[in-house]
C-alpha cells in the first residue's frame, strides 16, 4: 500500500470521499483544464436544490424613519415597529410594539436592514425575530428584496421555529399604510 506522508492511500481516499472530494486522474485534470472540455463534477452526490414551505405572512406597522447620521459605510437610520399581525398554516398572532428596523443605506444604493422584534402568538408564546434583509433596486431592473430570519421561540408548540433555516421577502406597502409585508418560508 502506497504511503502519503503518514497516511496510506486508502485512508487518504476515504478522507477525501468523506469530504466530498472526487478523485481525478492526471488525464481528467488535464481535460478539465481545457476550455472546451465540460467541467468535471467535484462530487458524485446528486445536486438537490433547496425547496421552501410557506410559514407565515406578516404586516408590520412602522413609525416614521429616524435618521441616525452618516457613517463610513453609508447613511444610518432606524424605524420603530409599532405593531402588526401575522398568520400562517401553523402560527398566527400579533407583532408587538417596541422592536425596530435598523437600516444602512450604502453609497452603491443597496439597503441593508436588521429588524429585531417580537411576535406574540394566539396561544400567548413570545417569539423573538431577527430579520436581516438586502434590498437592491437598480434602475430598470426588478427589485431584489430578500431576507434571512432567525427565531428564538420558547420550548413547546412553536419550538419548531428554532430548528430551521427561514428566508423571506420584503414588500413595501403604500406610503399611507406605514407598513411592510413580510412573507416567510422555511427551507425544507
Amino acid at each position: 500500500m502506497e504511503k502519503v506522508g503518514t497516511m496510506d492511500r486508502r485512508t487518504l481516499l476515504q478522507v477525501a470521499a468523506t469530504a466530498g472530494v472526487a478523485q481525478t486522474t492526471m488525464a481528467e485534470s488535464a481535460n478539465a483544464a481545457s476550455p472546451a472540455a465540460p467541467p468535471t463534477p467535484l462530487s458524485t452526490v446528486p445536486l438537490q436544490l433547496p425547496a421552501t414551505e410557506f410559514t407565515y405572512e406578516a404586516v408590520v406597522e412602522l413609525d416614521p424613519i429616524v435618521p441616525l447620521g452618516k457613517s463610513p459605510l453609508g447613511e444610518r437610520r432606524i424605524i420603530p415597529i409599532t405593531g402588526g399581525v401575522f398568520q400562517g398554516p401553523r402560527i398566527r398572532g400579533t407583532v408587538l410594539a417596541g422592536g425596530a428596523d435598523r437600516q444602512l443605506s450604502r453609497p452603491d444604493g443597496v439597503l441593508l436592514l436588521n429588524a429585531l422584534y417580537e411576535l406574540k402568538t394566539d396561544d400567548g408564546a413570545i417569539i423573538t425575530v431577527n430579520n436581516r434583509a438586502v434590498i437592491d433596486a437598480p434602475p430598470g431592473k426588478a427589485p431584489y428584496a430578500y431576507s434571512v430570519l432567525d427565531f428564538t421561540a420558547p420550548e413547546g408548540p412553536h419550538a419548531w421555529l428554532n430548528r430551521g433555516i427561514f428566508v423571506g421577502t420584503v414588500h413595501g406597502l403604500p406610503p399611507e399604510r406605514h407598513a411592510v409585508l413580510i412573507r416567510v418560508y422555511k427551507v425544507v
